[in-house]
């Protein structure tokens, strides 16, 4: 009888020593998750903040050349959210670009750059998403012209700019670097906004990071290669890291308006070892020579 008693006690410490250790497991995933989140842009391109919208309930109106695009609720609400969602689900939008029901998103989302997001990352991603509390508000439909309400046009789109794959390390980096380069690429999609764009909505490669006076919003926005007269090659490691984390140039000016989004929402909850990878990154872009200047409004309120 004692020895059974014995038995069942050494079982029942066992088992309380598994659980802290599976909580731990879980928890790590979502702390994990939430760095996916915030490096990926989700918390500012998601929350209506303009409009006291409740946090990543969706709303948030981005305007391009093509029409208005709204972002949607990525709360999970089961109904007007993406509580019903699988982790598949989650990882065929972010890799193809497609929804749960088969239709093609609009490139606004930047699936593009999210397709080369590692598999770990995505799970991570949809653990910290459940965890957020859910909000039932359903989406805004976007304000874009007749003939681009046609979805399938998207597939061309596709075809011209869009190929699909993950993120692989290049041997000829260190690990620092890759990691970098894995944020910047698959996760923060700089080029997505430090690049112009052609006829078609797809980026330049040409003049890939080199700025753009028609970013997001109709925002100029800067060059960001190692370029020392129109790029920031001036700027140090140190430098950058800074700046991604505090918002606060080598000139002691800020960043302002959608940078400031990016960095207050995102980039400045991820770690230091994290942006030292993303400034040895941008630091060795290629330098490309491309004179970025503000566009200022005329008299009539237009810009030139």
């Amino acid at each position: 009888m004692r020895q059974r008693l014995r038995d069942t006690l050494r079982i029942a410490a066992c088992l309380a020593c598994l659980a802290p250790a599976a909580n731990a497991g879980t928890t790590g995933t979502v702390k994990h998750g939430e760095i996916v989140f915030r490096a990926a842009g989700c918390a500012g391109c998601h929350t209506d903040a303009d409009n006291d919208g409740a946090f990543v309930a969706g709303g948030h109106a981005l305007k391009s050349p093509f029409g208005t695009f709204y972002s949607p609720n990525i709360t999970p609400d089961p109904e007007y959210g993406i509580g019903n969602w699988s982790e598949e689900d989650l990882a065929r939008a972010l890799t193809d670009g497609v929804s749960p029901n088969g239709e093609n998103y609009y490139p606004a989302f930047p699936y593009t750059a999210y397709t080369k997001m590692r598999r770990a990352d995505i799970a991570a991603l949809k653990a910290y998403l459940d965890t957020i509390p859910p909000v039932a508000q359903s989406n805004r439909s976007h304000d874009l012209p007749w003939y681009l309400s046609y979805r399938p046009l998207v597939m061309a789109w596709n075809w011209l700019n869009f190929t699909p794959g993950e993120y692989s390390d290049n041997p000829e980096h260190d690990a620092l670097w890759n990691r970098g380069a894995y944020i910047a690429e698959a996760l923060s999609h700089c080029n997505e906004c430090h690049t112009p764009r052609d006829d078609t909505g797809g980026l330049d490669r040409e003049l890939e990071n080199a700025g753009t006076r028609a970013g997001p919003d109709g925002e100029t926005v800067p060059n960001i290669t190692s370029d020392r007269d129109t790029g920031i090659g001036k700027w140090s490691e140190d430098d950058i890291a800074y700046y991604l984390e505090t918002g606060m140039r080598p000139d002691g000016d800020y960043a302002g308006s959608l940078m400031a989004e990016v960095i207050d929402e995102g980039l400045s909850h991820l770690d230091r070892n994290d942006l030292a990878a993303l400034a040895r990154y941008v630091r060795s872009i290629p330098p490309i020579q491309n004179q970025v200047r503000k566009r200022k409004k005329s008299k009539r309120g237009e810009f030139d």
